[in-house]
């Protein structure tokens, strides 16, 4: 093993790529105030912090980018200039846009591109007002999914508990498609029976063979988190999942809002048994991702 991969992080140069969720000046959101990251956050402070914890590789995860091809080509850009850091991309692409197959052939000719994030739900008090969830009826929105599978790309899913049974019946239609679950499936509702509702709708998903899993994002919906309190997530996906289909994200710097990168892999690290580490920090990501 040549190092740990963090499955699920973000960068930005607010000089070269604009994102307009991120600059919004007095907007509530679900993750907290973003004010403490609305400047650059660039390779060299995130590399820093992670190769402290013997991360050497990972995937950047499109967010929200006015332009997402501008974020795409820049993320590539950032790619080619530093080849001592494994760095691939999983890019924004809308499936049910008429140009889709245009999209994704401009995507697919960046080297970092491994797939595409169209997000279907973030929170229920935004979902309402932003109406993603309609992803799932949408016919165009399966169409897209299964093109990226035949395209060898992978999916990269965030939406909510609540959600799932119906989007598991879409993705019965795409077996050959990759799926990485973000954020554990987002159980936004840590209370004993939103957790157990968030278990049993999981599984729905985790039935799934080409559905894969990351640990990443669980701050975002307790903000005071303690490793007590994600202790019973962490032990669900991988009872659910096992450590091959499991893989350990950041959520950086959006998850720096809770914690300093050292606490928040101390903690997952700690959480996960010995022997399914390699698996979760490293070999589910290489393979997923097709990591060198």
């Amino acid at each position: 093993m040549t190092g740990y991969i963090d499955a699920h992080h973000h960068l930005w140069d607010l000089s070269a790529v604009h994102y307009p969720w991120l600059m919004a000046q007095g907007v509530p959101r679900f993750f907290g105030d973003p004010t403490p990251i609305q400047r650059n956050y660039l390779l060299d402070e995130f590399s820093s912090d992670a190769r402290r914890h013997g991360v050497g590789a990972s995937v950047h995860i499109q967010v929200g980018a006015e332009d997402p091809l501008t974020e795409a080509t820049w993320v590539d850009q950032v790619a080619q200039s530093n080849p001592e850091w494994s760095l691939v991309q999983v890019a924004f692409c809308d499936l049910t846009a008429p140009d889709r197959s245009d999209q994704l052939d401009r995507l697919s000719a960046l080297p970092s591109v491994r797939g595409v994030r169209q997000i279907v739900g973030r929170a229920p008090s935004e979902d309402a007002q932003t109406g993603t969830g309609a992803l799932i009826e949408n016919p165009r929105f399966l169409e897209g999914l299964q093109e990226i599978g035949e395209r060898g790309l992978s999916f990269d899913l965030q939406l909510l508990p609540e959600q799932m049974p119906a989007m598991a019946r879409v993705l019965e239609q795409t077996p050959t498609t990759q799926i990485a679950l973000c954020h554990a499936g987002s159980p936004h509702d840590r209370s004993r029976e939103g957790l157990q509702q968030w278990q049993e709708s999981l599984f729905q998903l985790s039935e799934l063979p080409n559905v894969t899993c990351k640990l990443s994002g669980l701050g975002m919906f307790d903000h005071t988190w303690t490793p007590d309190r994600i202790a019973p997530i962490v032990q669900t996906c991988l009872d659910q999942f096992g450590p091959s289909r499991l893989m350990f994200g950041s959520n950086f710097p959006v998850d720096s809002l809770y914690s300093d990168y050292a606490r928040l892999f101390t903690s997952l690290h700690g959480l996960i048994p010995k022997d399914a580490r390699k698996d979760v920090f490293h070999e589910t990501a290489r393979g997923f991702y097709n990591i060198a």
